[in-house]
């Protein structure tokens, strides 16, 4: 005779059921807000465990299990965890958001309904200019003067655009065909759901310091408000190995073994070797590879032997 089956119950967070359906502003006219989520750090332990039902083992336990997964890259027992999300976002940023092919999308569609009547603005002070050395990024802010000019000339397209779609719409065109015009700042929005791995890798790439401000606006609330809440034994561990966790290649290795030793020369001659240190005008040309070494013996406080 077969043993009666255990029976199972649900694992919830009253941390994050406080909030369902709560809306955290982003941006100037953005949203996040949590629609439904399935699995808890319990869910993670269980499936590492295999086990059913209440897990057996204590918190600090389950904690210690936790961190040993995140910091040996094991991503199984985290895909047992879901949530789904309801998200207002600008167009240009929801391009960047929708890379991360790991979720399940389903976004407002602007053939069968007006599209959202927001854009995002820039205010004058935060227009960004773009860096020297990082080709897909900023550095620094445009002056206030140039900020104002840029921030009016910003109103009138968005106020010119809508008036021409909405003009398109009364005049009976096809909604499919009257949006073409709109500018990518316009807000759109859709329900992402997304496994917890996946969720920790879109805000290890979107959270980190040169992100795109606009994504890791979005990005933060997600970790701080949200996965916090959540998952707080899996965010722990995320915020200590993924997030603010440093890797060395073999190469920086080699570099600080001989900083270690105290031999500067040695560690110049190796960058060199891996033709890292490249000279116009007696400074060194920017080298990405060498460029993340200088930034995380920054973080270290090792002294950078060829500056």
């Amino acid at each position: 005779m077969s043993e009666q089956a255990e029976k199972l119950t649900r694992n919830n967070s009253p941390e994050l059921d406080a909030i369902l359906g709560e809306t955290f502003p982003v941006l100037d006219d953005g949203f996040i807000r949590v629609v439904d989520y399935m699995g808890t750090d319990e869910s993670v332990v269980q499936a590492a465990r295999v086990s059913y039902g209440k897990g057996t083992k204590k918190r600090h336990e389950d904690r210690g299990l936790i961190r040993y997964l995140i910091r040996h890259h094991h991503t199984t027992p985290f895909e047992m965890c879901e949530i789904k999300l309801h998200v207002r976002v600008p167009m240009d940023t929801w391009r960047q958001w929708i890379r991360h092919r790991t979720a399940n999308v389903n976004e407002y569609s602007t053939r069968y309904s007006v599209a959202v009547n927001a854009m995002y603005s820039t205010a004058p002070d935060q227009w960004r200019l773009q860096a020297t050395t990082n080709r897909q990024g900023s550095e620094g802010f445009a002056d206030e003067t140039l900020g104002n000019k840029l921030s009016q000339q910003e109103k009138e397209l968005h106020d010119l655009s809508r008036k021409i779609y909405e003009e398109r719409l009364e005049e009976g065109v096809a909604r499919e065909q009257a949006r073409k015009d709109l500018p990518l700042c316009t807000y759109t929005e859709a329900y992402w759901k997304i496994d917890l791995h996946n969720l920790l890798n879109f805000l290890r790439l979107r959270m980190e310091g040169h992100a795109q401000y606009e994504i890791r606006q979005y990005a933060k609330i997600i970790g701080e408000e949200i996965v916090r809440r959540w998952t707080p034994l899996t965010w722990e561990a995320f915020q200590d190995y993924l997030f603010n966790g440093v890797s060395f290649s073999k190469r920086d290795g080699q570099i600080i073994s001989a900083l270690a030793a105290g031999d500067k020369q040695k560690a110049k001659a190796l960058a060199e070797e891996f033709g890292w240190l490249k000279y116009k005008d007696g400074k060194p040309t920017f080298q990405i590879e060498r460029f993340e070494l200088e930034e995380k013996l920054k973080q270290l406080k090792i002294e950078i032997p060829w500056s």
